[in-house]
């Protein structure tokens, strides 16, 4: 089982910084893990390019409303990609999913404890 951490302080930044929009932009940022994860694998190992920008994306927004692991996961791909190790950013990528519906079940579960 992939362990999953959620950075509350971050969350509580962008509940503070985001007041009312907090709810909303959690549930799109939520439908980006999902979206950005999904072209990361479809792009992984055929555009390089693409990978990367997703990865890269991903790791970013993820970082930004506390989705630790899904961070990580996302830059050891990236940085895989970066240096042209096609094998190890493969290997990374079978985590991604499993932290996509994680992240997204845990913010979810913290913002209904709200």
């Amino acid at each position: 089982m992939t362990e999953i951490n959620i950075d509350t302080s971050a969350l509580e930044s962008m509940e503070s910084l985001l007041g009312e929009q907090f709810a909303d932009t959690l549930d799109f940022c939520c439908a980006e893990f999902e979206r950005l994860g999904s072209e990361v694998l479809a792009t992984i190992g055929k555009d390089k390019e693409a990978a990367i920008r997703h990865s890269h994306s991903l790791k970013s927004n993820a970082a930004q409303f506390g989705a630790s692991s899904l961070a990580e996961v996302s830059r050891v791909i990236e940085q895989h990609l970066i240096m042209d190790n096609l094998p190890d950013a493969i290997d990374a990528s079978t985590r991604l999913t499993e932290q996509v519906n994680g992240s997204q079940t845990q913010l979810n579960e913290w913002l209904a404890s709200r």
